[in-house]
């Protein structure tokens, strides 16, 4: 998870010839959704706004942040409207089908909240709580991991994270630079990863310590 910015991109203009009170989200035409996903795609690349996984090999949904069911005010509301992938392990599906009970302000929302202030990618595909948060955002930052299934013992996800990253493991330890040098180098290597699936993975294997 990683942030997004949703004031890069305008709301789809289509959002506006719907409304909760006369539509249901199945009256939203291919048409629409077309448009809605592209909105989305200027904001979040083809990655899962969850996972970071890659949308094209994973399938992909827009997804409703706040159930529909739950704030149905929210159905077209375009702060609540995600691009997410469609695995059933994980991320939006997993979250409206499996997670179970959940208090959605519990949840971090990419848009608002910044996932690096929660949580740490390590090299071997999981992710850890960053140490001193308040036990609000600890108990946040279990939340979304939990409801959102984003760090499963074993599993897809991990195996994922950990084969992306792992040449850049190796490139850590078989490097022989100075200290500018590396950072330079480290440097390059992010501004060649920033579109790839799993950033954030990438980016703190190579910049935390």
């Amino acid at each position: 998870m990683r942030r997004l910015d949703r004031s890069i991109v305008p709301p789809p203009a289509c959002l506006s010839g719907y409304h909760h009170s006369r539509n249901c989200w199945d009256d939203v035409s291919a048409a629409s959704k077309d448009e809605i996903r592209k909105s989305l795609e200027a904001m979040q690349g083809r990655k899962c706004a969850y996972c970071e996984g890659p949308l094209d090999s994973l399938r992909h949904h827009i997804e409703h942040f706040r159930r529909r069911h739950d704030f149905p005010h929210l159905t077209f509301d375009w702060s609540n409207l995600f691009w997410s992938c469609d695995q059933p392990d994980s991320c939006g599906r997993y979250k409206d089908g499996k997670a179970g009970r959940y208090n959605v302000n519990d949840l971090i929302d990419p848009c608002i909240d910044d996932p690096d202030r929660f949580f740490r990618f390590r090299s071997d595909g999981t992710i850890s709580i960053r140490p001193g948060l308040s036990p609000a955002d600890v108990r946040r930052a279990q939340e979304t991991l939990r409801v959102f299934n984003l760090n499963p013992e074993g599993g897809r996800l991990r195996n994922m994270r950990r084969t992306v990253v792992s040449p850049y493991v190796s490139m850590v330890d078989g490097v022989n630079f100075s200290a500018q040098e590396l950072k330079e180098f480290f440097a390059e290597e992010l501004r060649n990863a920033a579109d790839l699936p799993f950033f954030t993975a990438i980016r703190h294997v190579l910049t935390e310590p």
